[in-house]
């Protein structure tokens, strides 16, 4: 996707990159802002409290934005976290509390912080979205061994994002019931049929995993696990943010 520049495989590691991805944005004077989002489980992290020093120092266009749902990967924020205002983290850096289950909220939230940040350049801000995960954190975690599912059900029913805003929209009168059951059964569908296929592939080669890592390769062939691990590199597709 366009100015996606994906995740991680070091727990918070983004945040950094997301302040130097600003940095970018401020150098070029381009207007643009930059979200990082981590969970709250990685909020500890040192280098989160290093990116948001440099930001705040350098009056970055960067929101940093804990997507908290209360479990990390399997432990509760009261036993992960001696502060649990993940939002008062930034401390010289202004947060908001954001509630992650109202998808207008989360859009104003959006809406506030690129005026902030783009238009009044006014730099940093810190963002604490509440949210919560209805399964676990990994096909190994059934999440329910540290809360109940009496818990997760509660908060399906009277939490839950898109039937709290379906119910928003009828009862504003901007849709009728009928409606939207039509288009979550062509949601369905579509979901389905792509799982279907998903599922009827076959595994790709294990040479694909070494195409696309430049988008100008100037090494040659791509090292595998050891130095004499060499594989081809190719490129199938353009790089979207070059």
């Amino acid at each position: 996707a366009k100015n996606f520049y994906g995740g991680n495989g070091i727990v918070g590691a983004q945040v950094p990159l997301g302040a130097g991805i600003a940095f970018a944005h401020k150098y070029k004077g381009d207007g643009g802002v930059n979200f990082s989002l981590y969970g709250d489980g990685a909020a500890s992290q040192g280098q989160i409290a290093e990116a948001f020093n440099m930001a705040r120092l350098w009056n970055l266009p960067a929101v940093f934005i804990c997507e908290n749902n209360h479990y990390g990967m399997g432990t509760s924020e009261d036993r992960h976290s001696a502060s649990t205002e993940f939002y008062k983290r930034g401390d010289y850096i202004p947060g908001i509390h954001v509630d992650g289950m109202d998808i207008l909220a989360v859009r104003e939230a959006a809406r506030f912080a690129i005026d902030y940040c783009s238009v009044q350049e006014k730099g940093p801000l810190v963002f604490e979205i509440s949210t919560y995960r209805y399964h676990g954190h990994s096909m190994s975690d059934p999440g329910t061994s540290y809360r109940t599912r009496d818990e997760v059900q509660e908060v399906r029913q009277t939490r839950d994002p898109i039937t709290g805003f379906r119910d928003r929209l009828v009862g504003a009168e901007l849709a009728e019931v009928s409606e939207l059951k039509a288009i979550e059964i062509e949601v369905k569908k579509a979901v389905d049929a792509d799982v279907k296929k998903a599922k009827a592939d076959g595994q790709i080669g294990e040479e694909e995993l070494f195409y696309d890592i430049y988008e100008n390769n100037l090494e040659g062939k791509i090292r595998g696990i050891a130095p004499w691990d060499k594989h081809e590199h190719k490129k199938t597709q353009t790089a979207v943010n070059v």
